[in-house]
């Protein structure tokens, strides 16, 4: 053993790049969603497939919302129009409909040699900017959108990370400070991270169904401002992982908050289709700045990010996302555009689904019936199905969750008994607690302090998006679990 711990200490001294070398933000980076309790989750699907035996046959990962892997269908349109991209010989079959082929003969057009396989300018292709424009503007009922304030990006985590950049500047008390909810998307913790900035959490008010309080914005504001210079603030609504719908009551008073302390606006509204609750509406904060009036309109700088990856769309792989940006300084702008030139252009065939998104089929052409009918069905199933987990869990005793108003994901609070605490030892308790139902019914979820959560309570996340029967068979399985799990512990 001292021979080979002196041999790697010999081995260290022979490499550039060691532990000790490394960027230290780096190892700062923590994201949960494909954390221990995934990785394991992997070796637990190699050991199925070599025969050990287990107390279940499959691994659920109700971890992550990568909705075509937990069996939800492509929009049927968005394929076709991809598949005649990707091989425009296909433009001379007649299985194809008609508007699926003038869609993408207009993609082609805008393509670089006729060819998703060309690279586009950074920003993003500009006839499909300029439908991203059109369709924010239907949107947000009729406020104007200048195509050159879109920019397109490989899923909405790139853009965000991307204006995260931009924003990040100074050192000790004049290092950049952004505010980020409670719990929150590990992108966002990941991001500021690496980026070496502060991070100022605010916390979600879990009693009033995880709703925003300005006057805990104020709290966590004044608090930063004794170590760091608070710069920015982000927004993520519908939420994720608490899913709840912001009201537009509290979205106007963030706003005011934002003008009022100088704060720099992000809203990440990647899950604006998937709202559930009766009672529930998306607002773009885009919308509401503008009418809000010209005190609002034209002082707050404000970016705004979509994806085709959730919603109906559902297209994780396909890397689809814009952001907008309002207000933003003029000469900055030019930096923006600079920084994602660095990275050439973001995925074609990702812009080509982005156009199909915002640019459907209208009424009067073929496809129209069956997109409306695709895309009713499956958000009517998520909405089905957001109901189902809360009502089946807020039958467990020990487990209090609430209502999925957006989104895809629950964030249910469990209790854990002293003892259960005590033997997670150096785990926290909610990542031994998941581990331990990884290990016995192989569903994998995420523990809540992968999120962040307030001291002493406890969470998990989970998708809602398994095929409802197998969601059944998930829900009782962690019922059965948490009462088996009390038992041990008590």
């Amino acid at each position: 053993n001292e021979d080979q711990r002196r041999q790697r200490l010999q081995t260290a001294l022979l490499r550039v790049l060691t532990m000790d070398t490394m960027n230290p933000n780096v190892k700062r980076v923590e994201y949960a969603v494909r954390g221990p309790i995934v990785q394991r989750a992997v070796q637990i699907e190699r050991e199925l497939k070599m025969g050990i035996k287990k107390p279940f046959t499959e691994v659920i990962r109700a971890n992550i919302g990568d909705c075509h892997a937990m069996g939800q269908k492509p929009i049927t349109f968005f394929r076709q129009v991809l598949a005649l991209c990707s091989y425009p010989d296909l433009l001379e079959d007649g299985k194809f409909p008609e508007d699926a082929k003038s869609r993408a003969r207009r993609i082609l057009q805008a393509c670089g040699g006729g060819s998703l396989g060309a690279y586009s300018t950074s920003q993003g292709i500009e006839m499909i900017r300029q439908d991203i424009a059109r369709y924010i503007e239907r949107r947000d009922g009729g406020i104007t959108c200048d195509p050159d304030n879109i920019y397109l990006s490989t899923g909405a985590s790139d853009a965000i990370v991307t204006m995260l950049k931009l924003l990040v500047s100074g050192e000790g008390m004049s290092r950049t400070g952004v505010m980020i909810s409670i719990p929150q998307y590990p992108l966002y913790s990941a991001t500021l991270a690496e980026l070496g900035a502060v991070q100022i959490s605010y916390y979600l008010d879990e009693d009033n169904c995880w709703s925003l309080d300005i006057s805990e914005l104020r709290r966590a504001l004044q608090e930063a401002k004794k170590h760091c210079s608070p710069r920015a603030l982000c927004i993520i609504n519908p939420g994720n992982p608490t899913g709840q719908v912001q009201s537009r009551q509290c979205i106007e008073g963030v706003i005011r908050f934002a003008a009022a302390e100088k704060l720099f606006l992000m809203a990440d509204e990647v899950y604006q289709d998937n709202v559930y609750a009766d009672g529930c509406k998306f607002h773009s904060f885009k919308k509401v700045l503008f009418e809000m009036g010209l005190e609002y309109s034209e002082k707050v700088e404000l970016a705004s990010f979509h994806s085709t990856s959730k919603c109906y769309m559902g297209e994780c792989g396909f890397r689809g996302g814009y952001m907008e940006v309002v207000n933003l300084d003029p000469e900055v702008k030019v930096q923006l555009t600079k920084l994602v030139s660095v990275r050439l252009c973001p995925p074609v065939p990702g812009q080509a689904l982005l156009d199909v998104v915002v640019n459907p089929p209208q009424p009067d052409e073929p496809s129209y019936d069956t997109f409306i009918k695709e895309r009713t069905d499956t958000l009517a199933t998520l909405a089905e199905k957001a109901n189902m987990t809360q009502e089946i869990l807020n039958q467990v005793p020990g487990i209090k969750c609430n209502p999925v108003q957006g989104a895809m994901y629950t964030f249910p609070r469990i209790h854990l008994p002293p003892k259960a605490i005590l033997e997670a030892k150096e785990q926290t308790p909610d990542m031994f607690y998941c581990m331990k139902l990884l290990e016995e019914t192989g569903i994998c979820l995420v523990p809540g302090s992968g999120f962040g959560q307030r001291d002493g309570t406890y969470h998990f996340r989970m998708t809602i998006l398994p095929p409802k029967e197998k969601l059944k068979i998930v829900l009782a399985k962690i019922k059965e679990f948490h009462q088996h799990f009390m038992a041990q512990y008590s």
